[in-house]
């Protein structure tokens, strides 16, 4: 059990954990610090959200909103992760390049935005991993076969 811990393999345990962890972490505080305050005061934001594809500031918040609270929770469970992250992915990379034009210093900077945007990309790429609803849904075979026997 150890020695699990250092040689590294594309489908072990340890692997599947930390694409949960990563599920969880960005999921829900994409989800508790973002999507539910704007969805909470949307009044409040509709007003001065900044509106960079020119769909109009409630349109735009609306499709925020729609990605970070519904693509969040489909994250955090792992239900269709790629499809959840390639959403949150478009969310981050159009914050960080055209709301905060990439700055990643000073006043208003796109920082936090940077650092869900990569998260957001390795969830991407690497899907939800077996402990994801995604497993449960879409495998054809069982649990067991997808693990590697020792």
């Amino acid at each position: 059990m150890f020695k699990k811990l250092f040689i590294p393999s594309e489908d072990s345990d340890l692997t599947h954990m930390a694409l949960l962890v990563a599920r969880l972490w960005f999921g829900l505080t994409m989800l508790f610090n973002h999507g539910f305050d704007k969805l909470a005061h949307f009044n409040d934001y509709v007003g001065t959200f900044q509106d960079p594809l020119g769909f109009g500031q409630e349109a735009s918040l609306v499709l925020v909103i729609m990605a970070e609270v519904l693509g969040s929770l489909m994250l955090t469970v792992g239900l269709m992760t790629r499809v959840a992250s390639a959403v949150l992915v478009i969310d981050m990379f159009v914050a960080f390049l055209m709301v905060h034009k990439t700055a990643l210093t000073g006043p208003q900077n796109g920082e936090v935005a940077f650092l869900y945007l990569a998260g957001y990309v390795i969830l991407l790429i690497a899907g939800g991993g077996l402990f994801s609803l995604d497993t449960m849904v879409f495998a054809k075979s069982d649990r067991s076969r997808l693990q590697k026997t020792d």
